[in-house]
C-alpha cells in the first residue's frame, strides 16, 4: 500500500509498504514531509510569514487554517525537467519554496501557496520523515531498510 498520496501533478517520494504500523505512524501528525515547491512568480518573505503561520484554506467544504509549518525561499532545486511541460520564462518569473508540514489535507500545500498569492506551478515531496528523495530516475524504486 501507498503511504500518503501524490496527485496526478505532484512528483516525489512516494513510500510502499505491506506493515499497518508503518503506514499509519507515517500518516500521524508526528512525522515530517517535506515539498520543494515552484511557485509563480518572486515570493516574497510577507508571503513565507503567511505560510508559517497558518493560511486559510477550504477543506471539506468548510474553511480552514493550516497549523503552522516552516518555509523558507530557496535557490532552484535543480530537478530534471517534467515531461508534461509547466511553462516556462516568457510567462514571468517563478521561486522555489521548501514547506514542512505535519500535516497532509486534500491538496494542501497548492491551496496554502495560492492563500498566499503565489499558486504552485510544480510540486515535489523531497522527504518523509528521515528519508530522502535523494537522486533516483524517474520510476526507479529503491528500497529502504530503516524507516523512520
Amino acid at each position: 500500500m501507498a503511504i500518503g498520496r501524490l496527485d496526478v501533478n505532484s512528483e516525489g517520494l512516494l513510500l510502499l509498504t505491506t506493515d499497518g504500523k508503518i503506514s499509519e505512524s507515517v500518516r500521524s501528525k508526528k512525522v515530517e514531509k517535506e515539498y520543494y515547491v515552484q511557485v509563480d512568480g518572486e515570493i516574497t518573505q510577507d508571503a513565507i510569514e503567511q505560510l508559517k503561520s497558518g493560511v486559510e484554506i477550504g477543506f471539506d467544504g468548510k474553511k480552514y487554517i493550516t497549523k503552522p509549518c516552516k518555509s523558507l525561499i530557496i535557490p532552484f532545486s535543480g530537478f530534471p525537467n517534467r515531461t508534461q511541460k509547466i511553462r516556462d520564462e516568457r510567462h514571468g518569473p517563478t521561486s522555489w519554496v521548501s514547506i514542512i508540514l505535519n500535516e497532509g489535507k486534500f491538496r494542501q500545500v497548492r491551496k496554502m501557496t495560492a492563500a498566499a498569492g503565489f499558486p504552485t506551478l510544480r510540486l515535489v515531496r523531497i522527504r518523509i520523515g528521515s528519508i530522502l528523495l535523494k537522486v533516483l530516475d524517474l520510476g526507479d524504486v529503491k528500497e529502504v531498510e530503516k524507516l523512520l
